[in-house]
């Protein structure tokens, strides 16, 4: 039986871009279904009933939520393909640690970026660099974070490039200043087809972050 793959997704997600750079690294066929946050669909809040949010990947009618948990799944039945976790034990953790950093850090710290003001938005900035800092570090001189394979944490961390524009532009700096072995890291990445043509451009979902902070009345 063929496999049947459907994505449920919201195309500035980066949580959802990880699913759908996973799934082009394995070569993985799959229906995108765009949701309306605003309007969850049945199917959304049937699959993830707990959550309610997506990304949510289903295969043959079985869901599976939260992005990380996903990407490991699709790892793990696509198997003979890009594997993006190392077979030996100790560093599928290390990748684990380091993917589960990235998901308490970037995304909370990134949003206090481009929603606050004054204060509480410099601190941020300041968090948001720190952080930058720490994985430059881990990834040192290896060109991915897993060594020299594209892998796991690059999968994890890789979708926030296409949300620099709205950090840098609202929190006033410049990544590539402070951390140029970040970005260099950010261009290895995107000369991937798998990355490039799973994520949006940078400009997009700037304009879209205008319509949100419009919404939220933050000006």
């Amino acid at each position: 039986m063929a496999d049947h793959v459907v994505l449920l997704d919201f195309w500035p997600s980066p949580f959802g871009m990880r699913l759908r750079i996973a799934l082009a690294e394995k070569g993985v066929q799959y229906e995108y279904k765009e949701e309306d946050l605003r309007n969850k669909s049945p199917l959304l809040l049937h699959s993830n009933p707990v959550h309610k949010k997506i990304p949510v990947l289903i295969h043959n009618g079985k869901a599976v939520s939260e992005s990380l948990i996903a990407v490991q799944y699709i790892d793990e039945v696509w198997k003979d393909k890009a594997p993006l976790l190392p077979s030996d034990p100790h560093l599928r953790a290390h990748a684990r640690f380091w993917a589960d950093y990235v998901d308490k850090k970037m995304y909370e710290i990134g949003r206090k970026v481009w929603t606050t003001k004054g204060e509480e938005q410099d601190a941020a900035m300041k968090e948001f660099l720190e952080c930058i800092s720490v994985l430059e570090g881990e990834l040192g001189d290896k060109p991915y974070f897993g060594g020299k394979t594209f892998g796991f944490v690059d999968v994890a961390l890789i979708p926030f490039s296409s949300w620099l524009s709205v950090y840098e532009k609202f929190g006033n700096f410049s990544v590539e200043a402070e951390h140029p072995k970040f970005i260099a890291w950010v261009k290895r990445c995107l000369e991937k087809e798998s990355v490039s043509k799973s994520i949006p451009d940078q400009q997009k979902v700037y304009d879209f972050v205008l319509e949100m902070r419009k919404k939220l009345g933050v000006e």
